[in-house]
């Protein structure tokens, strides 16, 4: 069970948004490269970055920065956001990135899901944002009509290797993750399945440990890890605790 850090960039900064609203930001810092080190040091296993520019643009913006994460970390590095072309995917596996996630491309065109995952076998991951059950796309700017379980079984079918669920409406809100509805999303697929959105405490670790038996494979943590709620290393002890 991977206990795993977010690095958001916007704007060239590490920021938090609350429910994916560009205009509801913190910024904890200027220099996302030393933060990702920060999580190196501190002892992740895996890094997740997101162009958040990119997710809402619709390219990648952030590129070279993360580049540079890439370059100068010691464990593998997860880049999503903005990613809708092979010549960005190239990009940044060209770099060193050990995985890549798609987004709302899944959703607008599967037949590039599909051309991806025959060039990067078990490298990418497709990225599900729900809200009530249906997928948010474009940096969570539009809810489709498309329900999260239809897309999973259909990316699945494209040579996804995993997929990442992030329930909107508990991200940035320190409410706890919606174990339910993770629950629920994972009994749609066999892939593994990284959730993502709402863990606010160290009681949300075990939570969400307990939801290996159902294919939960790690955690993204964000907003509890930079306001200091509780330490990656204590997170990272008790979610092997929970896997011993």
């Amino acid at each position: 069970m991977k206990v795993i850090p977010a690095v958001d960039i916007k704007g060239g900064n590490c920021v938090r948004l609350v429910q994916g609203q560009a205009d509801r930001e913190t910024v904890y810092g200027n220099d996302p490269v030393a933060m990702a080190v920060h999580w190196d040091e501190a002892g992740a296993q895996l890094i997740h970055i997101v162009d958040l520019d990119g997710a809402f643009e619709g390219l990648p913006k952030n590129a070279d920065i993360i580049k540079n994460i890439i370059y100068g970390s010691t464990v593998d590095i997860q880049v999503g956001g903005g990613i809708r072309t092979m010549e960005a995917l190239d990009g940044y596996f060209s770099a060193g990135a050990y995985r890549c996630i798609l987004g709302t491309i899944a959703l607008k065109d599967p037949a590039f899901v599909e051309k991806a995952s025959a060039k990067y076998p078990g490298k990418i991951m497709v990225g599900i944002d729900a809200k009530n059950g249906l997928v948010a796309i474009k940096g969570w700017v539009e809810v489709s009509e498309k329900k999260a379980s239809e897309l999973a079984h259909q990316m699945e079918s494209c040579g996804a290797a995993g997929f990442i669920f992030t329930d909107i409406g508990r991200d940035g809100m320190m409410q706890g993750p919606n174990l339910d509805a993770t629950r629920a999303f994972c009994e749609t697929t066999s892939l593994p399945v990284i959730a993502s959105g709402g863990v606010t405490k160290l009681e949300d670790i075990t939570a969400i440990s307990k939801l290996a038996d159902c294919g939960v494979e790690g955690m993204i943590v964000g907003k509890a890890l930079y306001d200091k709620s509780f330490g990656l290393k204590d997170a990272l002890k008790l979610a092997d605790e929970h896997a011993g």
